[in-house]
């Protein structure tokens, strides 16, 4: 088995890393964090990329790819924190895609790859969700519960704004007025997608953090030595590096489970979730305390990071909830495999 990218992939992957360093610049970022924005200019760049619908069937007006393509934008967009509506409309895509019908995979995907159409996904918990990203400017939310999952229009919601750590991405509590238009389809295939492709997310910001901390750990000095060169900076980085490649390999498994062995997905997808959750907090907690006193304070990018990481570890599942999930199909398989 050849585990490396395609020629199409790295190109994917060159692209994003170029195309999101350019327009989210450690300046551009901040501006855009601590007016609580978004930028639609770029956004509108991203739609023409087809970034929207990369993951959406030709049929449906994607580009037909897969969702290994997708945990590739994802990562990237991880890297550069990009504050974009990306994840609540490839959530919803992918929900209409593997639970939909044929009627309202017709009627909603084409929007949704063509990026036209903001949607996004939300738990519902006691008749509400909580916490549902980009949902004030959503035209389409999905709601589920457990195995059952409801399409609402914006009209059939109320929508009160929250305010999270994050300040890099929007949130909302929604609460149903109306009846949704169930999806009838496998529910858990979409969760099982959106869940791959947070982890994705979460890796991306791992990445970038302990690349910071690196950076300062060779630069900052300490009785005419970096500070990299003691062993309690130095063995604090490896750890990140492990935490790192682990929380990758788990997530990029899930995508190719995804596309290529479906029967493998849920418990590759809770794994990755599982692990990447913990991850994305803990190497960027590990590099603030690799950047001292300097990564504590608000002019620092790095709490930019850290926050967006612990609210990632929140939505679609904790860390915990995917644990127990994880144990729960190995018990399952293992009934399965000695009957």
């Amino acid at each position: 088995m050849n585990f490396d990218f395609t020629d199409d992939q790295r190109s994917i992957k060159s692209t994003a890393k170029e195309f999101l360093a350019a327009r989210y610049k450690p300046e551009k970022l901040r501006e855009l964090a601590e007016s609580g924005t978004y930028d639609d200019a770029i956004w509108d760049e991203m739609r023409e990329l087809g970034w929207a619908g990369i993951f959406i069937d030709e049929d449906h007006g994607g580009s037909g790819l897969g969702v290994v393509e997708l945990v590739i934008l994802m990562e990237e967009l991880g890297y550069a924190l990009a504050p974009v509506p990306f994840l609540s409309t490839a959530a919803a895509g992918l929900m209409i895609q593997h639970a939909g019908s044929d009627e309202q995979k017709a009627k909603w995907l084409p929007g949704i790859a063509s990026g036209e159409i903001r949607a996004t996904v939300g738990e519902l918990q006691d008749g509400r969700a909580a916490l549902v990203p980009d949902a004030e400017e959503a035209e389409l939310i999905v709601l589920f519960d457990g195995d059952q999952a409801w399409v609402h229009e914006s009209s059939a919601v109320d929508v009160e704004k929250v305010e999270t750590i994050d300040m890099t991405r929007r949130f909302a509590r929604v609460t149903p007025n109306g009846d949704g238009e169930a999806l009838e389809g496998d529910v858990q295939a979409g969760l099982d997608r959106i869940a791959t492709a947070l982890a994705a997310e979460l890796t991306g910001i791992a990445q970038r953090t302990m690349e910071m901390a690196v950076d300062y750990a060779k630069e900052r000095k300490q009785f005419d030595r970096p500070i990299g060169a003691y062993q309690a900076v130095s063995h604090r980085c490896a750890q990140m590096l492990m935490e790192v490649e682990s929380a990758r390999a788990l997530t990029y498994f899930a995508a190719y489970a995804a596309d290529s062995e479906p029967d493998e997905l849920s418990l590759a997808a809770s794994g990755a979730k599982a692990y990447a959750s913990d991850a994305g907090w803990r190497v960027s907690a590990s590099s603030l305390q690799c950047h001292g006193g300097i990564g504590f304070t608000w002019e620092h990018d790095l709490h930019f990071f850290l926050k967006r990481a612990k609210t990632d570890g929140h939505i679609f599942g904790t860390a915990r909830q995917h644990r127990d999930r994880v144990a729960e199909l190995t018990v399952a398989g293992t009934a399965v495999a000695s009957s």
